[in-house]
């Protein structure tokens, strides 16, 4: 029986060889960008898992579809009051921050 290498890379062992260790410029750029993107991604679930439009959210909270599609797609950065406005009148949900040190 032959023995099949393992060249399987986890995402941080990519990160680090294309984008370079936690603490240079380059990665956290990268990483600070993410969190960014991974909102505006829990965002969109979110409202699908409501079954509502971008333009149905946007007007229960009284924004603009541009603007949510703007957040999910990570075009534009959200204030954390407004997510929490969004969240909650728009979704009926709840924001949970955490600091990790």
């Amino acid at each position: 029986m032959k023995k099949i290498k393992n060249n399987i890379t986890t995402l941080d062992q990519f990160k680090d060889k294309h984008f370079g260790k936690r603490g240079t410029t380059k990665r956290e750029e990268l990483e600070e960008g993410y969190q960014n993107f991974k909102i505006g991604a829990l965002l969109h679930e979110a409202r699908l898992a409501k079954g509502l439009t971008q333009e149905e959210l946007a007007y229960k909270v009284g924004k603009t579809k541009s603007y949510i599609s703007k957040i999910e797609n990570d075009i534009k950065e959200v204030r954390i009051s407004t997510l929490k406005e969004i969240v909650e009148v728009g979704l009926g949900g709840r924001v949970q921050l955490s600091i990790t040190l």
